[in-house]
């Protein structure tokens, strides 16, 4: 079995991800002999191929039970009552959190955000996702996992994944046919096709907003002996799900926008790299690349233009970081996925060190739409900064959470009002490392000249505790650093350890102090975003919701500061001399 799997791979340590997945799907485990003959099939060290088994949290070096559920453990999925129905799961399996049955049948553990915040509480059962847990679903999946039925003779209706569309515009309302947006970049041409994208003002839609024409053409003009187009679709920011969507309801747009970017920048091979949480899209996925070869729109001399380029999906193992494009590089050539350090960027030493163009799923299927119908025709939506739509990931205190696509420019006091959102205390836009506003805030706009975002809208009324939001998102970041540098692997720890003392009534004045010295130092000292932005939670709630921490604090809390004056003044009147407590100014000065 193993062997059939290192065949099919090729033998190729590039691809150790999806032989990893393959031998845990079949064998259960990653168990130490198979990864010596992982390693001997790919002639990698067998501490290599260790290293990238143990980086991922999907991947296990013991065994974690014929069934493995994980509960999301999102906040949101913690507003819909997660904790509860998981506790009440392990007491009838009658184990702990995180442990292993006695019988090795079954573990229960959470997980990070999976993508599910509109229809949660959502769990993953052996990497399956499923949504919408109820009591009455724990006590029939119980039932089954002690029975060992398979998960195919499960409910079907369980792993049913909504769309949620609440509101489509020129990309989820997308009707073109497949291969007509290819059609007509080909009739183009590749010089009259990259003019178009940079007169659509078309950014990237994964949160920086690099001006998508300016990349690949940097990219195209790099050299090297092959050029690379990556799908970036590890949406792993909490409350983002709406490259879901494009990816169940307008594939074949997001594979024409990829195919298009090769054309422009002469590459012959494309990847998508699929979180591991969306592994139920994968054989979907599949099967449209299939359609598309055979229609002529995928492999050799696509629609008989003589231009070759084919299309590979790479599966995700469950590590939030590989979101950032060069930690994605480096997980897709099989290694652990630590950001690198830039530059030199991936538009010239990108996978395999060659020059590589990275977007996200939005982005390329923003590009298809550009290719059929102009770039004047798609800079005509949005502001004259922002040009185009963008899609929001609604969840939270809301009637209708879902999918939101919109002009950029629209408020989000409409938002809110669109999706029935009422008594709004906060908005986290963008995920644990975008921004929470206000009230006072809520007719500030979503564009890239006011806020910008990757995609997450999560609400919070006024019932909710905005310290205990943070501390989740606080949680996350602690548990998702890469360990690779001390700043953010020892910063994001002491961070969530802060939070916890907090909560537990020992909190006081100066461990607010401390929250922001650890946030200047993240900024400044960590090697990649995740740490930049690690303490954004905290910092902008203690600006704006400071009673969610005061209220929590020791009465020290409250003491008056220190006053250097008052002690001077106490001093020289307990001795009579002018100069007396000199050197408690000049400490302290020099402190400061």
């Amino acid at each position: 079995m193993l062997t059939d799997i290192l065949d099919r791979h090729r033998r190729d340590g590039t691809r150790l991800m999806q032989i990893l997945r393959e031998a845990q799907e079949a064998l259960g485990w990653l168990s130490p002999a198979t990864i010596t003959a992982i390693a001997s099939g790919i002639g990698w060290p067998r501490a290599k191929v260790e290293g990238t088994a143990s980086f991922y949290s999907f991947f296990h070096t013991r065994p974690m039970g014929e069934y493995r559920v994980l509960w999301s453990d999102n906040i949101t999925d913690r507003m819909l009552g997660n904790l509860d129905l998981m506790q009440a799961m392990c007491q009838k399996l009658w184990l702990e959190p995180g442990r292993v049955s006695e019988d090795g049948l079954v573990s229960v553990d959470t997980t990070s955000c999976t993508g599910m915040c509109d229809q949660g509480p959502a769990v993953l059962v052996n990497y399956r996702a499923i949504p919408r847990m109820t009591r009455e679903r724990v006590e029939l999946m119980v039932e089954l996992i002690r029975a060992r039925k398979p998960l195919a003779d499960w409910p079907a209706d369980w792993f049913v994944i909504e769309d949620n569309i609440r509101r489509a515009d020129i990309l989820l309302g997308n009707r073109m046919a497949p291969g007509e947006a290819l059609g007509a970049a080909l009739a183009a041409g590749a010089d009259a096709m990259l003019a178009e994208i940079r007169t659509s003002q078309l950014r990237g839609r994964g949160g920086a907003g690099f001006a998508t024409g300016l990349k690949w053409e940097a990219c195209r003009q790099a050299r090297g002996t092959a050029h690379y187009v990556i799908c970036n679709a590890d949406e792993g920011e909490p409350g983002t799900f709406k490259d879901r969507v494009l990816l169940t309801r307008q594939p074949d747009l997001v594979f024409e926008g990829m195919t298009i970017a090769a054309h422009i920048i002469g590459a012959r091979r494309g990847y998508v790299y699929l979180r591991g949480e969306y592994r139920y899209l994968l054989e979907s996925l599949e099967s449209v690349l299939a359609a598309r070869r055979a229609a002529g729109l995928l492999g050799a001399d696509i629609l008989g233009k003589g231009f070759d380029f084919d299309i590979e999906i790479h599966l995700g193992a469950g590590a939030y970081v590989c979101g950032e494009e060069s930690a994605l590089i480096e997980s897709l050539e099989g290694k652990r996925g630590v950001p690198r350090n830039r530059p030199p960027y991936p538009v010239t030493h990108g996978f395999l060190n060659q020059p590589t163009v990275v977007n996200n799923v939005e982005t390329f299927a923003a590009a298809a739409l550009i290719a059929a119908r102009g770039g004047d025709w798609y800079r005509s939506f949005g502001t004259p900064r922002s040009a185009g739509t963008k899609i929001l990931s609604v969840s939270g205190d809301c009637a209708r959470p879902g999918v939101y696509e919109y002009p950029f420019g629209v408020s989000v006091r409409q938002v809110l009002a669109d999706c029935g959102a009422h008594d709004s205390q906060a908005v986290q836009i963008s995920g644990p490392s975008g921004i929470c506003i206000g009230p006072d805030e809520f007719d500030r706009r979503i564009a890239f000249e006011d806020i910008p975002t990757a995609g997450a809208f999560m609400i919070f009324d006024i019932r909710r505790d905005i310290f205990d939001v943070v501390r989740n998102f606080i949680h996350f970041f602690a548990h998702e650093s890469c360990g690779f540098c001390t700043p953010c692997r020892v910063g994001t720890t002491l961070l969530k350890n802060l939070m916890d003392k907090i909560a537990a009534g020992h909190g006081t004045r100066y461990d607010i102090d401390e929250i922001y010295q650890l946030n200047r130092v993240l900024r400044t000292a960590a090697h990649c975003g995740l740490g930049h932005t690690a303490a954004n939670p905290l910092v902008h709630t203690l600006e704006k919701f400071r009673p969610a921490y005061e209220r929590r604090l020791k009465s020290m809390e409250f003491e008056p500061a220190f006053d250097l004056d008052a002690a001077l003044s106490e001093a020289r009147q307990m001795t009579g001399r002018d100069d007396a407590g000199a050197h408690l100014a000049t400490d302290t000065e020099n402190a400061r």
